[in-house]
């Protein structure tokens, strides 16, 4: 079977101040460095508004297109910004992880890339943040769980920063299982191991400043896979962040792009024991621009691995 690598073009039309890390640059790069591998490639539709409101208020999504400029940016926060093109990338990002989890529990592809942006993983549910205007893995949840009558997903965060939207859109979803690895303390201070969801659904991972894939390592294995095993879900979603690596700057995590590697051969090997091998992976963080490359195309790999 194949790995779909799923992304449009749109997603380069979402454009940030000069100078901002969640730049056009990052998909570039990371497009550049998946072009020779052989991957299934599918193009992102628009997902559709009935998507959007499995996870957002129909009011939210007023408020985006109300503010939505015609031309130049508009600033919603210190960080999260609008340009004409942003919701028309939005939308793609959306569409992506809808189509890659139609596409893997359909059996025409193992797993999923969605190399997309903006990311997805700070959005709540009526405040866009952190570089983010929709939830795409919680949107990959409701979708699978709703749509296609799944009974668990699971969601692993992975990105240096707390996953607070994915924790938000998910905190009342029996049927979720949440995980996320981050740095603390950092933005946006939320992610201590006592937020744990309405139902013991979520655990929180916090790693200290400077520590390395070896303290990464021993949180997964010890917590995160025996916790994955236990809930037994019928699909994995991974919010493939990257900016845990040691050249990032918009944090102190010291991992590898072996870590990163090590990392998501671990829960494809998990993938294969609970669900048939079946993951969804969305790109989410990563603003050094080659050590975002080296770590997608090694995350990647390791999904093309494990589909063959």
């Amino acid at each position: 079977m194949a790995t779909a690598f799923i992304t449009h073009a749109d997603c380069l039309t979402h454009e940030t101040p000069p100078g901002h890390p969640e730049q056009i640059a990052r998909l570039v790069h990371v497009l550049h460095a998946l072009e020779a591998l052989d991957l299934k490639r599918v193009s992102a539709p628009m997902a559709a508004e009935d998507d959007i409101l499995r996870i957002h208020p129909a009011s939210y999504l007023a408020d985006l297109r109300r503010t939505l400029p015609s031309e130049g940016r508009k600033e919603l926060d210190a960080d999260t910004w609008m340009s004409p093109g942003t919701l028309d990338a939005a939308f793609r990002a959306a569409g992506a992880v809808v189509r890659a989890v139609d596409l893997v529990l359909s059996g025409e592809v193992r797993n999923a890339f969605c190399a997309t942006r903006p990311p997805g993983h700070h959005a709540e549910t009526d405040t866009p943040m952190g570089f983010c205007l929709l939830g795409n893995a919680a949107l990959a949840a409701k979708h699978a769980l709703d749509h296609h009558n799944l009974r668990r997903v699971a969601v692993v965060d992975f990105d240096v920063h707390h996953g607070n939207g994915t924790q938000d859109l998910l905190w009342d979803e029996r049927r979720a299982l949440a995980i996320s690895s981050q740095q603390m303390p950092l933005w946006p201070g939320s992610g201590h191991a006592e937020e744990d969801g309405a139902y013991g659904n979520v655990m929180n991972l916090p790693l200290p400043p400077e520590s390395t894939g070896a303290t990464m390592r021993n949180a997964y294995t010890e917590q995160a896979f025996p916790r994955l095993r236990a809930f037994k879900p019928e699909l994995i979603i991974l919010s493939a962040g990257f900016d845990a690596h040691k050249d990032d700057s918009l944090a102190q995590l010291n991992w590898e792009t072996d870590d990163f590697r090590w990392l998501t051969a671990e829960l494809c090997a998990l993938a294969q024991e609970l669900c048939q091998g079946r993951i969804v992976s969305t790109l989410e963080g990563g603003y050094d621009l080659n050590a975002l490359a080296d770590a997608a195309k090694a995350h990647v790999e390791e999904l093309i691995k494990a589909a063959t």
